[in-house]
């Protein structure tokens, strides 16, 4: 089983990546030349100022300390969970009281030397010396618990939390400060994928406002979230643009999500490292969906979690659904719920949610794109096409594996395809020299088809995704006909 906190790219930007060097060239070579210190000085006045209009920004994406630990100490960190004594606010009240008093008496001190030729020399190894033990004290933390253990008691940043209070109370942050919003948290995946790469170890998804907002005053505003966000449905925003995401993004395929009890019925293993779980419906006894969406199975308490699971099943009376999913090595939330999910065990689901792969039967011509796992909304969505076609008179489907054992659900596909003349089933194999069929990747297999006329839904890889976008709009395909879910 993988560790909850996962470690992941937190440098976005060349100051990120490289501004440890700033802290390195302070804490060690102001040891030769102390005027070095003085440097720090506008870097405390650069992020009083910031924090007063962006709250804690500066920490997540300017701070040389910051991008020691996120861009230097991470890759040996253990970046476990940082104990409750550290995020503690009575510690951060005591050690900022501590810090200052110890500044204090040494700028004290070195005030009876004024004016003489040693005396920015003094100032300066007064700096030096707080770089220094906070490279060795917050270095060190990294190493045993997380790359952020530091910045949740840093004096630093409990002046900009006092810095950035200033600014809300005189209303000035309202179009300044930038926080982490959901356009809409009905299509959030409650995954808790947010959490898990967050530096400082918050939970965004489980405390967003009314306004969608992320509001509190520990987030360091690094993107890392955003970036890392399976939904895609977060940014750095303010407020204003917050009220407008929430009025104008579109929720339709979520617009039903509801919370589902249910019993597992069945548990069939397909592969070694495939299984198919079906659910029925207990409360409420019966949910409708479409074939292309996705329903979320909760695989965790505390905090709550959920993981995202094409359906693979066709949705006849309403009474269950069917998820396949693949066990990642090391995963957790699929080791989760291969080690606790048995047969009439009661789950959480919620849904249904998705609209990208939602076939638009207004089309003529349809091709489905499929790659590894990521064929199993396939399932559905072909026997859907066969008994309420809507305007669809031909569909075809392309599906990618490497390995030809790896190939699932293609006694359904060839069926479909038997009892149909709409449906044409193509099965493309990447890496297997017993392999009589069709070879290589979908990509390879695109040109011989005239695409001018087909709307495409696509779901798999990454990878596989994004050369088939490319290799789509190379052959003429507009991109508002090109719809895609990575698997």
């Amino acid at each position: 089983m993988s560790s909850f906190h996962i470690k992941t790219n937190r440098t976005f930007t060349l100051i990120r990546k490289y501004g440890f060097i700033f802290t390195l060239t302070v804490a060690v070579g102001g040891l030769w030349y102390p005027k070095l210190g003085l440097l720090v000085i506008p870097v405390i006045i650069g992020l009083l100022l910031y924090s007063f209009f962006k709250g804690r920004f500066w920490c997540g994406n300017i701070c040389a300390h910051g991008s020691l630990f996120d861009s230097v100490f991470l890759r040996w960190s253990r970046n476990t969970h940082i104990p409750a004594f550290f995020k503690n606010k009575w510690l951060g009240i005591v050690f900022f009281g501590w810090f200052s008093a110890k500044l204090i008496t040494k700028f004290i001190k070195v005030a009876g030397i004024y004016g003489s030729a040693s005396f920015f020399d003094k100032i300066g190894m007064v700096f030096v010396g707080s770089y220094l033990m906070v490279t060795i004290l917050g270095g060190t933390l990294a190493l045993f618990f997380a790359p952020r253990t530091w910045c949740n008691f840093c004096p630093m940043g409990f002046m900009q939390r006092l810095s950035y209070r200033l600014g809300k109370n005189l209303g000035v942050t309202t179009l300044t400060d930038e926080k982490v919003t959901a356009s809409r948290t009905e299509m959030c995946h409650s995954c808790g994928k947010c959490a898990r790469v967050c530096p400082m170890q918050l939970t965004p998804y489980t405390q967003f406002t009314d306004k969608n907002q992320f509001d509190d005053e520990a987030c360091i505003r690094c993107s890392t979230c955003v970036e890392n966000c399976p939904a895609h449905i977060l940014t750095l925003t303010n407020e204003k643009t917050a009220d407008v995401l929430k009025k104008n993004v579109s929720i339709e395929g979520y617009e039903n999500r509801q919370r589902i009890q249910a019993l597992v019925e069945t548990v069939r293993v397909l592969k070694e490292d495939v299984t198919e779980y079906t659910f029925k419906f207990t409360e409420p006894e019966r949910v409708n969906y479409k074939a292309g969406q996705f329903i979320l199975v909760k695989i965790k308490n505390d905090p709550e979690m959920f993981r995202a699971y094409s359906i693979s099943s066709f949705n006849e009376d309403g009474t269950r659904v069917r998820v396949t999913i693949k066990r990642v090595p090391k995963g957790y939330g699929t080791g989760l719920i291969s080690e606790n999910f048995k047969v009439g065990d009661t789950v959480t689901l919620e849904g249904p949610m998705g609209r990208d792969i939602v076939v638009d039967k207004t089309a003529e011509k349809v091709l489905l794109v499929g790659g590894g796992i990521g064929i199993t909304p396939f399932v559905p969505i072909v026997k859907d096409l066969i008994d309420n076609p809507g305007s669809v008179k031909e569909f075809k489907l392309l599906y990618g594996a490497n390995k030809a054992d790896e190939l699932l659900y293609t006694d359904d596909f060839e069926a479909f395809e038997a009892g149909s003349s709409a449906f044409e089933y193509r099965k493309i194999i990447a890496f297997d020299d017993a392999w009589q069929g069709r070879k290589g990747f979908v990509t390879d297999h695109m040109d011989d088809i005239d695409l001018s006329e087909y709307k495409v839904y696509m779901c798999g890889p990454p990878p596989m995704v994004g050369a088939a976008v490319k290799k789509l709009e190379s052959l003429g395909v507009q991109s508002e006909n090109i719809k895609y879910e990575s698997a």
